[in-house]
């Protein structure tokens, strides 16, 4: 039947002071009064606040100007005719180093009104290039020690004049602390972060000016070996053994002159109370060698040592853009247990990355000893057999009999529990405080329902990328691994796009995956590269692809494809060269990992599926990708010369791995999955192969048996083929494997495996058995984006063009998300009550949404209680709106 489509365009009844048209939540890089850009060409973005329904800008006008009393713009759009709202480039005058810039904008709407100009927005460029830099590197001049303690750095000056600004530029080889007369410069934990370093180091901008004195002032700075020399990706000192450090303080006075403070032979070095410090291992912190006053001015810095400087490249350096790891939640003990074996374990009630923060008051020379864990074992002792090489273990040593507060600096764990050896007194939770780190990125989807192990899922997938986004998505923070892999980060991309803003946190990670690819093209498993030359491979390597189109959908950008689209081509250039006939059998590739296994396998229920097939899916998948990169950059010649190698790569598929009658030569569910979701059948049989792996799930007793590769994809790909009820099935499943079979059992986080704790309550092999591993969290993506029906089109990426299609099923009694746009808030959520249906949705100003309402022409559809005419429908009511509140009410017919 003829589907009809409703255009509502209803007049808002809200007050006319909300109805008033203003601009709020300007950023520039998706960042809200940065320092230390090094973009000529950053970007605008800001939302539209109106109370009237169907609002759309028509025009806007930027202004930008140096943030100087008494001076005027220095640049101006005019007024410019166009609705774009989102990633609006400069194109002003050239960018000065180390300025700060202020931005306001203004907007006219379809309904003719203009709002006046925003609250001025600001930001200040960074050194720009690395001729601005001043300083020079500096490392320790105490000889390195096995122990590695962390090294101090020291510099006083002084100050005479009034000080109107002053930012501090800072990097390191390894990672730093700073501190400007005693107090702690930013709230950043890790620095510089993570990146191919021998092709990019990135510094950071701190304003400093409040940290300043008039008179005597005193820079210090801790250092520690992070992921540059320490043990990281089952090697140590991959990018070198030296630990050194670039500082430059830039200051502007009242009377206009300037001057620089930098590392260079003048600064000083010693060791304090950080004894050790290694990412997997843990700290020892002795407090009787703590230099009190070190970082002040007054220190008497007799006895330490000069530095050496050093003629370390500043090439590679750049700015900071993605958001930097910091604290976030706490959590107080929710038990103390004393084990069977007699341990003393505090139980935090939540697996994380992070530390705990304790207080402690004993005799001099008391040591404490604090262990991590993720689980207990099934006798309910502690179990850290899962973390192989890593120890997982800070050491705090008292000075005196006053109380101590400790926390470790350079390290950080994934835990639950931590074992506690040493302590002196009693214990009270208020001693013992658990501190969540992460990348601080803000936090944009929300997801509940009318299903209580549903909502604890919810909660654990947002758990999952809590404790693996560090600076790069980690496939899991406890064990002596805590890398970079790419097919986990591209998996579990879609999901985390809605639960928080990655698009820095990508940006910035895609940028290793360019500079990690060979000169021939091929892409490593995980990015930072620690695992020496190897050969890409399906579903990891196809990261190249798969998250810069993600990226473009979710956020509507295309600098994305800009700068990633040389890597894309390079990537599927790799592949074809590597595919004689089209088939892309060469290579290491690690298949559906972690599918589904029978130990004692005799009748073939492992669901094994063909690497090679499976590779196949992929190269026709990142070929298909490419040529949607090519269209939408006007690349119209790639887009030819890619589609005729799209057919090829089908055909190719077809003759390999399906029989006559569809077929596929592997019977599991990710083939069919993969095969259906990458369009690689023909059209005509793409049903009769969703019918086939619907017959599969059957057989396994409505059981998924998919791994890594096939995970994310399986319910889209059951929705997609009319099989919603089946999607329900699988994901309401509660016994192995499946979803919920860890929530049953008490989880707080994904697992790496379906059964990482079995039934009887012992542990899969320790060898790989995480706890906290984001990966099959990817089913969040069908959650909101078909349960709830949140999405947005590819012709109107990054929600200027929104669908609201909600998937009822699974004998739900309501389900509703929200996601901040970069439009503003979009909300849905639907309701099932005693035959009727209702949805009720928010969209935001600037944007248009095609509703989808279950409907046939028996039922009765309102809208806020105003009836809606139908003529017909084919399932669905479709219903397209603008901004504004909605409340639909389908009554009657089903």
């Amino acid at each position: 039947m003829k589907k009809t489509c409703l255009l509502l365009i209803f007049t808002a009844f809200t007050l006319a002071t909300s109805a008033q048209l203003r601009v709020q939540l300007l950023r520039i890089e998706n960042l809200v009064n940065p320092i230390g850009l090094d973009e000529q060409r950053p970007a605008f973005s800001w939302q539209l606040v109106s109370g009237k329904r169907n609002t759309l800008q028509t025009a806007y006008e930027i202004r930008t100007g140096e943030r100087i009393k008494g001076v005027g713009p220095v640049y101006s759009t005019g007024k410019v005719n166009s609705g774009q709202s989102v990633h609006v480039r400069y194109d002003g005058p050239a960018l000065e180093a180390g300025k700060h810039y202020y931005w306001q904008v203004r907007v006219w709407d379809n309904n003719g009104q203009a709002s006046g100009w925003s609250e001025p927005a600001y930001w200040q460029t960074g050194l720009m290039q690395p001729s601005a830099w001043k300083a020079s590197w500096i490392t320790p001049g105490d000889t390195e020690t096995v122990q590695r303690p962390s090294p101090l750095m020291r510099k006083t000056f002084s100050t005479n004049k009034r000080v109107v600004s002053a930012t501090a530029y800072i990097t390191a080889h390894g990672l730093y602390e700073a501190q400007i007369n005693g107090q702690r410069v930013g709230d950043a934990y890790f620095t510089p972060g993570w990146t191919t370093y021998q092709k990019r180091l990135q510094y950071q901008a701190y304003d400093v000016t409040k940290l300043l004195k008039q008179g005597a002032n005193a820079i210090g700075v801790t250092l520690g070996s992070g992921w540059y020399r320490g043990d990281i990706g089952w090697h140590t000192n991959v990018y070198g053994k030296d630990i050194a450090l670039l500082f430059q303080l830039a200051i502007q006075y009242a009377d206009g002159s300037s001057e620089s403070i930098v590392s260079d032979g003048s600064w000083k070095s010693s060791t304090g109370a950080i004894r050790y410090s290694e990412l997997y291992h843990g700290e020892i912190i002795d407090a009787r060698l703590h230099k009190k006053g070190w970082d002040e001015a007054g220190y008497n810095d007799q006895d330490w040592t000069p530095v050496k400087t050093v003629d370390f490249s500043k090439n590679q350096l750049i700015a900071t853009y993605n958001e930097p790891v910091k604290k976030h939640e706490t959590f107080k003990p929710v038990g103390v247990i004393h084990t069977p074996k007699g341990e003393l374990v505090l139980d935090f009630g939540q697996n994380l990355a992070g530390w705990v923060v304790i207080k402690a008051k004993g005799k001099r020379g008391d040591s404490i000893i604090v262990s991590h864990a993720e689980v207990l074992d099934k006798a309910g002792n502690f179990y850290t057999e899962n973390l192989r090489a890593a120890k997982a273990k800070d050491i705090y040593v008292l000075a005196d009999d006053q109380e101590h507060i400790f926390e470790p600096h350079f390290t950080w764990h994934g835990f639950r529990y931590v074992k506690l050896e040493g302590y002196p007194g009693s214990i009270h939770p208020d001693n013992f405080t658990a501190v969540a780190l992460y990348s601080a990125m803000p936090e944009t989807g929300s997801f509940s329902s009318s299903h209580k192990l549903l909502n604890q899922l919810q909660h654990n997938i947002e758990w999952g990328l809590r404790g693996n986004f560090l600076d790069v998505p980690t496939d899991c923070p406890q064990r002596d691994e805590r890398l970079g892999w790419t097919g986990d980060a591209q998996a579990f991309f879609r999901t985390a796009s809605f639960l928080r803003g990655v698009d820095n946190f990508f940006s910035k990670w895609m940028k290793d995956v360019a500079a990690e690819q060979t000169p021939e093209g091929s892409v490593p498993k995980v990015v930072p590269n620690m695992l020496g030359p190897q050969q890409g491979g399906s579903g990891w390597s196809d990261v190249a692809t798969i998250v810069p189109w993600n990226m473009y959908l979710a956020y509507g950008d295309k600098q994305i494809l800009e700068d990633q689209y040389p890597s894309m081509k390079k990537w599927v250039d790799f592949v074809t060269s590597k595919s004689p006939g089209h088939l892309w059998k060469d290579g290491h590739h690690y298949g559906d990992w972690l599918f589904y296994s029978v130990n004692d396998d005799r009748d073939g229920r492992s669901a094994i599926t063909d690497r090679h097939l499976i590779a196949q899916c992929f190269y026709g998948h990142s070929t298909q990708l490419l040529i949607n990169a090519a269209r939408v950059l006007g690349k119209n010649d790639d887009v030819k010369t890619y589609q005729a190698l799209l057919d090829n790569i089908k055909s190719a598929f077809i003759n390999e791995y399906t029989t006559p009658n569809g077929a596929l030569v592997s019977n599991t569910q990710t083939a069919y999955v993969l095969a259906l979701q990458f369009d690689m059948l023909p059209e005509q049989q793409r049903a009769q192969a969703a019918d086939r792996l619907v017959a599969n799930i059957k057989q396994y007793r409505n059981h998924l048996t998919t791994g890594f590769i096939g995970t994310p994809y399986l319910c889209h790909v059951l929705s997609r083929f009319g099989h919603t009820d089946m999607a329900y099935t699988l994901l309401l499943q509660e016994s192995y494997p499946s979803w919920l079979y860890p929530v049953k059992m008490g989880a707080t986080t994904i697992w790496e495996r379906w059964d990482g704790i079995k039934p009887n309550g012992t542990f899969q092999e320790a060898s790989m058995n995480s706890f906290n591993h984001y990966a099959y969290g990817a089913i969040g993506d069908w959650m909101y984006r078909v349960m709830v029906g949140l999405d947005t089109e590819e012709d109107g990426p990054g929600y200027k063009k929104i669908t609201i299609k909600p998937h009822i099923g699974g004998g739900l009694e309501h389900a509703s998300a929200t996601y901040q746009t970069n439009y503003g808030e979009l909300a849905a959520g639907w309701k099932k009550s005693e035959g009727q249906f209702t949805l009720d949705a928010t969209i935001p100003p600037n944007t248009t949404a095609t509703i989808y309402l279950p409907a046939t022409p028996a039922d009765k559809v309102t809208e806020n209680g105003v009836a809606l005419s139908q003529q017909s429908v084919d399932g669905r009511l479709i219903v397209k709106v603008g901004s504004g509140s909605y409340k639909f009410v389908v009554a009657g017919g089903k």
